[in-house]
């Protein structure tokens, strides 16, 4: 039982469904077993060294040792600015229409806390990322869940239209898609878009994985008719330059979204990452050839671990994008995906996360099992070994 004051819970009630996250608890198995950690989406190796001399190369010159600018160091606001014309060709001023936050999970509270009143609507994605759930709830509006159904995991556009009402303010969107590596096509965005200009709705699209499209391709939807205006784009360095740690993520959009966005994130963080800001600027402006062989990279760790994974038994929706795979565990006679993750350490000594905890329904997502592929191929092929003794 909760620990109560003056006969309340601690915990307010917007959180109290959210206890420690699922990654904290395998990546913690993970440690006390010795087993091989595909449950949490983090690399196993650094990104480029350049870009990691890059941040050394600030400490010691005493860049961003103290507070950067409120919105982000100019430097890195205009690379933002140069890779969003770079790779999708959308203009935005660096100085009113880009804002760096404390990775894409700061950017997402930042963007619920600003732009929602308690009782509005967010329809995303579902299963989603926990935090998107934790982000609307702490903001005081009510999640509306799409459900993605497997094997496709395609959006059902008439049921979103259909979850349209007069209380809905945003649509919270997240292509490459965690965690079913779900890809949007032109067409579903184009539907989305419209309905969106139709109905006078925000879109909050979180595109992290950007670069990390095997199948299809990545559109912004900002970049569609009538979207510029109404579009928080979100993405980051974690995921594209393996530097997860550093906490570097950004938005852009018009400027009065951005300035709304700022309003929040002010009194989050104010700033952060001073050095690693000026580091990853340099990241942005790597060749096309680094984008292109980080995306091959992974494709062959896909398709590495997608043939192990069926080998050993498990159902497997091979992703379009991401660094995520989603399996089903009902497969191997398993029922529960949460207990089989438990388990999973002790009996093959691989760590995964259940993908039942991305779910408000408790039915859909019951059996299905997320691995991530962003490790070493020597690890994944351990891995692979490993979980063929199931």
């Amino acid at each position: 039982m909760a620990p109560m004051t003056q006969g309340r819970p601690l915990l307010n009630r917007r959180l109290a469904e959210f206890g420690t996250t699922i990654f904290a608890e395998m990546s913690a198995l993970a440690a006390r077993t010795g087993s091989i950690n595909l449950g949490q989406g983090f690399p196993d190796t650094d990104g480029p060294e350049s870009v990691r001399e890059a941040a050394v190369r600030a400490l010691r010159d005493g860049r961003g040792n103290q507070y950067p600018p409120g919105p982000g160091v100019p430097e890195l606001r205009t690379a933002v600015a140069g890779h969003q014309q770079r790779f999708h060709g959308l203009a935005f001023d660096p100085d009113t229409e880009v804002l760096v936050t404390a990775g894409a999970t700061e950017a997402i509270a930042a963007t619920m806390l600003a732009l929602l009143e308690p009782g509005d609507e967010v329809i995303a994605f579902e299963p989603y990322y926990d935090s998107y759930a934790a982000a609307i709830s702490m903001a005081g509006g009510t999640r509306v869940p799409l459900l993605l159904r497997a094997p496709e995991f395609r959006p059902d556009l008439t049921a979103l239209r259909d979850a349209v009402t007069d209380r809905t303010r945003l649509l919270l969107l997240n292509s490459p898609h965690n965690p079913t590596g779900m890809v949007l096509t032109r067409e579903e965005l184009t539907a989305i878009a419209e309905l969106a200009v139709e109905r006078d709705l925000i879109v909050v699209t979180d595109e992290v994985y950007e670069h990390l499209v095997f199948d299809g391709e990545h559109i912004p939807l900002a970049s569609l008719p009538g979207m510029r205006e109404r579009t928080v784009s979100i993405s980051s360095a974690g995921k594209t330059f393996s530097f997860t740690g550093w906490k570097v993520g950004w938005v852009t959009a018009a400027a009065p979204l951005v300035t709304a966005v700022r309003s929040a994130k002010q009194y989050l963080t104010f700033v952060s990452a001073g050095p690693f800001q000026y580091a990853v600027a340099e990241a942005l402006s790597l060749p096309d050839a680094y984008f292109a062989g980080f995306r091959e990279d992974l494709r062959a760790k896909r398709d590495l671990l997608t043939r192990g994974l069926a080998a050993a038994g498990f159902e497997v929706y091979s992703p379009q994008g991401t660094y995520f795979v989603t399996t089903d565990v009902a497969a191997l006679g398993e029922k529960d995906a949460l207990a089989f993750c438990r388990a999973l350490p002790e009996r093959c000594g691989v760590v995964a996360v259940p993908n039942s905890v991305f779910y408000d329904d408790p039915v859909a997502g019951r059996s299905q099992v997320r691995f991530a592929f962003c490790k070493r191929e020597g690890v994944l092929r351990d891995a692979v070994e490993r979980l063929g003794r199931l």
